[in-house]
């Protein structure tokens, strides 16, 4: 059986999350354990007992999605390291993507993140902006939509091609604004503002670039196990050089993910897709993106013992 592993990304953190699997197994405490010892705080009471609020601010989400997926990776890597054939992750993801692939240790990984978050919304709060889902086909491209609301109200660009129904944008407060306008005067179901800190994967993150290479380029890198397909191009990196490169330019770049789920198909058929982490919103954009395609989400301990069940 051939996998594909899949990590989400901001917005899937809640709290109580990893507390069954810390719990239930003693891989999953070690994880948990290990990031608390790197960042120097008690990321796991977090991420069991939140408050909400907290666990929401991008500097502790995303560490904690980070060590959530690494968690379960953990309790499942010896079943499954021969299978998987290559990963993604979705925004944040990404980064858990590239530590499974062996490419960067917890402690670099999460460090990493934590620095991410940070910067990001350091340069949400200078430079306010948001973010808002168009929700189902409207009969302009979301891309001409967001040069009309631009030239009009302000900068806002497409951020996630999520699916051939979603497309999250990104910019500025009017801009976005007048996107969702236009979107819903040019037939989409629904337009609706994200709760988010800052206009992620778009020029206005520009500002944390800098911070962020030089985040980058002192990590501990080397080449992945396998090819993590990346947001920027939805092509496959095999090195440390190309993770660099690609983790810095996603932050200010679209996340092509449909492109990335088909081409994975493409290139892995028959794959059995598998979400580590909490919920399941990759698993369920798998099948919209591949009619027929099979995905599962592996977040909780009955989770983990279906999954290597499956696998056996």
């Amino acid at each position: 059986m051939d996998v594909i592993l899949l990590f989400p990304g901001q917005g899937s953190q809640k709290p109580g999350m990893g507390k069954d699997l810390a719990d239930a197994f003693p891989e999953a405490r070690a994880v948990f354990k290990e990031a608390d010892d790197a960042l120097g705080i008690s990321l796991s009471t977090l991420c069991f007992e939140g408050p909400a609020d907290e666990l929401t601010e991008t500097r502790n989400a995303q560490p904690a999605l980070l060590v959530h997926g690494a968690a379960v990776w953990a309790m499942t890597k010896g079943a499954l390291i021969g299978k998987v054939r290559a990963a993604a992750g979705h925004s944040l993801g990404e980064h858990t993507a590239y530590h499974a692939a062996g490419a960067i240790d917890l402690a670099g990984a999460v460090k990493l993140v934590r620095r991410r978050g940070e910067l990001m919304n350091e340069t949400g709060k200078a430079r306010p902006g948001t973010m808002a889902a168009i929700l189902g086909t409207p009969t302009r491209p979301v891309a001409e939509i967001c040069e009309e609301a631009t030239r009009e109200a302000g900068l806002v660009v497409p951020a996630n091609y999520n699916s051939d129904e979603q497309t999250v944008i990104s910019g500025e407060i009017g801009g976005v604004e007048k996107a969702m306008e236009l979107a819903k005067a040019a037939g989409a179901k629904r337009a609706i503002r994200l709760p988010v800190s800052g206009a992620f994967h778009s020029p206005l993150m520009e500002p944390a670039a800098a911070g962020f290479k030089e985040a980058v380029d002192e990590a501990p890198f080397s080449d992945p196990k396998f090819p993590i397909y990346s947001n920027v191009d939805a092509k496959p990196s095999r090195s440390a050089s190309e993770a660099r490169e690609m983790l810095f330019r996603q932050l200010t770049s679209p996340v092509l993910w449909s492109t990335v789920v088909r081409n994975l198909a493409k290139d892995n058929p028959d794959a059995l897709y598998v979400e580590m982490g909490p919920g399941a919103v990759l698993t369920g954009l798998v099948p919209r993106l591949v009619p027929g395609a099979k995905a599962v989400s592996c977040g909780t301990p009955a989770d983990v013992e279906k999954l290597l069940q499956m696998v056996a």
